[in-house]
This record gives C-alpha cells, sequence and structure tokens, in this order.
C-alpha cells in the first residue's frame, strides 16, 4: 500500500468562501487606507496637506448617493454626452468639489471654454487631489483622471489646452459639484 500526500478538497463551497473572505479583507483595507490631499476653504485658499480617510463604498452605498448618470461616470469610468452635463457652460466664480466626497478638484480660475461641450480646465486646484493613470479603452491611449479620497471617475486630461501648462482637463459635469465662491 502506498502513501500518498492527502490532496486537499475543493468545492464550491470552500471556493465561495475564500473568495467572499479577500473581497471583504480587501474592502477593509481599502476602507482604513489613508491618503493624503490638500484641502481648501470656501474661498479657495489652500489649508494645506491633510491624512484623511480613503472613501470606500459599496455600490449599493454609491446608487444611493448619486444619480445614475453620476454613478455611471464616477463609478463605472462612463462619459456623459457632450454639451449635456452641468457647468459646462458655467462661468460662475467658485469651486468645483467632488460629486462622491467633496474634494476639492478645480477652480473655475483655471477654467477655459475648450468647445467640446464639457466642462475644461487647465490645471486641477491641486495635483495632491488627483490621479492620473492609463486608460486604453476604445482603442485609443488616453489618461483618465480621477478623485485621490474616493476613485471617483472625472474624466481625462489631453495636451491640447492653453497656456499656462499647455493642457486640457475634460471633466465630465455630473461627477462634479460646482460650490460659488465663499459658499460653503
Amino acid at each position: 500500500m502506498s502513501m500518498r500526500p492527502q490532496e486537499p478538497i475543493v468545492n464550491r463551497r470552500s471556493l465561495l468562501s475564500s473568495a467572499v473572505f479577500l473581497a471583504f479583507a480587501r474592502k477593509a483595507h481599502a476602507a482604513g487606507e489613508m491618503v493624503e490631499i490638500e484641502t481648501f476653504d470656501p474661498n479657495g485658499r489652500s489649508l494645506g496637506l491633510s491624512r484623511v480617510e480613503k472613501i470606500v463604498k459599496t455600490e449599493a452605498e454609491w446608487r444611493a448617493q448619486l444619480s445614475p448618470l453620476a454613478f455611471e461616470v464616477t463609478r463605472k469610468d462612463g462619459t456623459e454626452r457632450a454639451f449635456s452635463g452641468p457647468d459646462w457652460d458655467n462661468h460662475a466664480d467658485g469651486l468645483y468639489r467632488c460629486v462622491c466626497c467633496d474634494t476639492a478638484l478645480f477652480d473655475s480660475k483655471t477654467k477655459y471654454e475648450s468647445g467640446t461641450g464639457w466642462p475644461s480646465f487647465f490645471a486641477p486646484i491641486s495635483k495632491a487631489n488627483v490621479v492620473e493613470s492609463a486608460d486604453m479603452s476604445f482603442g485609443m491611449r488616453r489618461v483618465a483622471v480621477s478623485c485621490k479620497r474616493c476613485d471617483a471617475h472625472l474624466g481625462h486630461v489631453f495636451t491640447d489646452g492653453p497656456k499656462p501648462t499647455g493642457l486640457r482637463y475634460c471633466m465630465n459635469g455630473v461627477a462634479l459639484r460646482f460650490i460659488g465662491r465663499g459658499q460653503a
């Protein structure tokens, strides 16, 4: 009689339990993760860098908080139709904050009329508040822009913008919430 090492028994229930545990562990780890962002007062003055907890929510929690279009854009990397979103033609003075977590992202002082039908800026309010990553969807190479605190997809950045940066941060209006300067 030969002695063979016992092979582990793998069944669907144990695989499912492992997958659920790993997903929970990843969410718990991400929920406790700290990120550094620059905070701003209602007038757009920097209050300096702050370490804050990264915002992580379930899909159901995001759906309950956001409009269907804002959910599709910010949580599923969607894009609103040109000339259809809020603030593409807004010329008021103020700040643009993340619709998901209220992090300051853009100042109207850097907004310009790009003719694209989306709110466009030549710079974020702070590079510390956004994350840029490669986007290879639709057979194109683009640079996606997300909120650092909650990972909300905001839009894309292109190199055809005006001086002084030469950049065009082409953002989805439903990913942003405009607040007039000085208003809380």
